[in-house]
């Protein structure tokens, strides 16, 4: 076998010393600033979810309309004490000295109340809330000073839109430094197991650490600037795909590089080999993820449009933190990173075993697997496809239509048991009122039709000052105009957060168009039900842009058509047996009264967009086996190289969204078990076993219309592998009898 020019030459210094370490340096760099920035990502961060709204929504245009008739960003913060008898009237005047102290918490704020209840066991203040940015520490005073002033024996809550804002923004609290802590450490212990080496493990782990550092410069620069808006949800999500995605792309570098070692004593030689081994497929994986990501623009929910740019920009950190700062690294390290089980020379004979079957060479589980494939390809597709499918039938018992805010947080809650209290004693949407802006010249039709809607408890039009015109006798309150329109505030007799709620807001929608056409419905439930809406319409539309885009980029890295389709196809099907489990375990083992209309977006795209890296990982290892030794072979050559780099990396990518978990919210709960399932579904079933029989199964012809999908010149390959393992042709000798056998083919 001919000498690459590395092995005559002698690396030259730049090459083997200063580039790798001027690239660790730069990495350095940037991890001093992005690493520090981790912990001001709060001041670009929102967990509002009026923020997130539709773009073209009803809602939304409401919530435009309604700043106007407001002179501040307040948000009504709803106190409700509760007694387990009546109230008093002494005790009923204690009640209403606590609103000059609520008042002194919040200067220049007008708190309403003390309102009692029909029962007489509550009373109920409003109490609006200056300063969003500081919610959570505003409502923390407020709980404060009513355990520090109640009356003994009665319970205080802080509740309406301020507390249930403030006890999610105290759930995402853990973002910072427990998920990242637990990710890790998962990531860390598995890499110790896969490698058996303490070196290895550090070095991939500082690549996907800078890799987030990276991400995190950049997504807060761009957050500050005002292009996209961040979230604690997204930031969770931002955190585990960093590490997962980049310990992935290290997993295929390390493989190749440990296998380059073995043909070469030169590391500067390894690792170059290893950097082109593992660039097309790396760039491959990295673009498709990306754009797939990116395809999320197309959203009408902001909260989507929003996870996309982030989400793509810690992928792209990934991608040039696996092909740069890894290998600077292995280039620095040598066969040192694999202590104390270092990588040993192999003799030129014996690195590539003359191949007949394609399971020459191989030991242990992929031995076994490759043995299955061959043997008994159809019976092995055929059944794991029917598996997936018997999985996906649990689809239909998915309940992805939203639901209350009340149960959005998994913890302990003083905001939901104050909801709670709200409905035992008030109408339940008190204090989060529906929202209607209506033309003035037709303010008493539509208020009339308003008050006569189902669901509506209480209705009144907003008077100049922000009070309501309640009609009693001897006001004079005049309506508050902005550009001819009027806002009236109505009271629902549900929880503003409830499915009751929603369709209340439907029906009262459809009746007060019919005197105004142009009047609009808002509010926190409208926000609620418009958010649902468009998440569902975003599932229809995205999810297809995304199935064309990935096609097409495994069309262009496999040069084929047959083989894409059929690799897409495989994934869907991952996909919805994925959900489908998921939705058994979402209702009968964790007992959750739902789901988040945007989980099957979310988990689609992760899934779809992370299961097409494993496909890739595989088809581009086994094409190139293909090339050498015909199609068959190089496909269980392929599935035996790759089975077990494979296999760690969907561990580890199902351990890093499993660390979702930790966090009491449960969207991130439910999405971390959707992913972390469906990428070991994936890895197990799929790319093990249903992709390599379903191709062992077509032959040659998976790689339709490309010029290795006809089977004369699968034959050629065979038969000039064969010459070449006997050393009769070196590498140009094999390209040309392939041509001449590709010209006999057309001829």
């Amino acid at each position: 076998m001919k000498s690459s020019p590395l092995h005559s030459a002698r690396v030259p210094f730049w090459l083997r010393w200063l580039l790798p370490v001027l690239l660790v340096l730069t990495w350095l760099a940037i991890a001093g600033v992005g690493g520090p920035t981790f912990g001001r990502l709060d001041e670009v961060s929102s967990n509002d979810q009026a923020s997130f709204l539709p773009a073209s929504a009803e809602a939304t245009a409401a919530q435009d309309w309604q700043a106007k008739f407001r002179d501040s960003d307040e948000v009504p913060a709803v106190i409700v004490i509760e007694n387990d008898a009546a109230i008093s009237p002494t005790e009923l005047g204690d009640l209403a000295s606590l609103k000059a102290g609520l008042e002194g918490l919040e200067p220049g704020s007008a708190v309403i109340g003390p309102i009692p209840s029909e029962d007489g066991k509550a009373v109920q203040f409003i109490a609006p809330i200056g300063s969003s940015d500081q919610l959570k520490e505003s409502v923390q005073e407020l709980r404060d000073f009513l355990a520090d002033s109640v009356p003994a024996g009665m319970q205080a809550f802080v509740t309406g839109p301020a507390g249930l804002t403030a006890d999610l923004v105290s759930a995402f609290a853990g973002i910072d430094g427990i998920l990242l802590l637990v990710a890790l450490g998962a990531v860390f212990l598995i890499l110790l197991i896969v490698y058996r080496s303490l070196l290895l493990p550090i070095a991939v782990l500082l690549t996907s650490v800078f890799a987030l550092c990276a991400a995190i410069l950049l997504v807060f620069g761009m957050a500050k600037l005002g292009w996209i808006q961040l979230s604690g949800q997204s930031q969770g999500i931002l955190s585990i795909l960093v590490i997962g995605a980049a310990t992935d792309y290290a997993l295929l570098y390390v493989a190749r590089f440990r296998e380059a070692l073995t043909h070469t004593r030169n590391r500067t030689e390894a690792v170059l080999t290893a950097w082109k081994a593992s660039f097309e497929p790396i760039l491959a994986s990295g673009a498709t993820v990306i754009i797939a990501l990116l395809c999320l623009l197309f959203s009408d929910l902001n909260s989507n449009k929003a996870l996309g740019p982030v989400a793509a920009a810690g992928i792209l950190c990934s991608l040039f933190a696996a092909l740069t700062l890894l290998p600077a690294l292995m280039a620095l390290s040598g066969r040192a990173a694999f202590w104390p089980f270092r990588p040993k020379l192999v003799p030129a004979g014996e690195r590539e075993p003359e191949l007949v079957t394609g399971l020459e060479g191989q030991k242990g589980v992929w031995r076994a697997t490759g043995s299955l494939v061959s043997r008994r390809p159809r019976t092995v597709w055929v059944t794991s496809v029917l598996l997936l499918l018997v999985a996906s039938a649990g689809v239909l018992q998915l309940k992805a239509n939203g639901v209350p805010q009340t149960d959005v947080i998994l913890t302990a809650s003083n905001a939901v048991d104050g909801q709670d209290a709200l409905a035992r004693h008030f109408d339940a949407g008190s204090g989060s009122p529906a929202v209607v802006i209506a033309d003035e010249s037709k303010a008493d039709e539509v208020l009339a039709k308003v008050k006569a809607a189902d669901g509506v408890g209480d209705a009144y039009l907003l008077a100049e000052g922000g009070v309501p015109i309640t009609g009693a006798p001897g006001t004079t309150s005049v309506p508050d105009v902005h550009d001819g329109k009027v806002l009236i505030n109505a009271t629902l007799n549900y929880a503003a957060d409830s499915i009751e709620a929603e369709d209340a807001v439907k029906a009262l929608r459809d009746e007060v168009k019919t005197v105004d056409a142009g009047a609009l419905v808002g509010g926190v439930t409208a926000t609620a039900l418009d958010t649902n809406t468009t998440a569902q319409r975003d599932l229809v539309i995205i999810i297809p842009i995304v199935l064309a885009v990935i096609l097409l980029i495994l069309m262009l890295l496999l040069r084929s058509v047959l083989a894409p389709v059929l690799l897409v196809l495989s994934v869907v099907l991952s996909y919805g047996a994925a959900m489908g489990v998921s939705a058994l375990v979402f209702n009968h083992i964790l007992g959750f009264p739902g789901a988040d209309a945007t989980v099957p977006l979310f988990g689609f795209v992760f899934l779809v967009a992370l299961g097409v890296d494993y496909n890739i990982f595989l088809m581009s290892r086994v094409r190139e086996e293909s090339l050498k030794h015909g199609t068959r072979p190089g496909i269980l050559r392929g599935l035996g190289v790759t089975g077990g780099v494979i296999t760690s990396a969907g561990v580890v990518l199902a351990a890093t969204f499993a660390a979702l978990g930790v966090i009491p919210i449960m969207f991130l709960v439910q999405l971390a078990f959707i992913v972390a399932f469906g990428v070991l579904l994936d890895t197990v079933l799929v790319r093990s076993l249903l992709v390599p029989a379903l191709a062992h199964d077509i032959g040659p012809r998976i790689w339709w219309p490309g010029k290795l999908g006809r089977p004369e010149l699968d034959v050629a390959a065979l038969e000039v592998a064969g010459r070449r393992d006997a050393g009769a042709l070196d590498a140009s000798a094999l390209g040309a009898d392939l041509e001449s056998a590709e010209d006999a083919g057309r001829r």
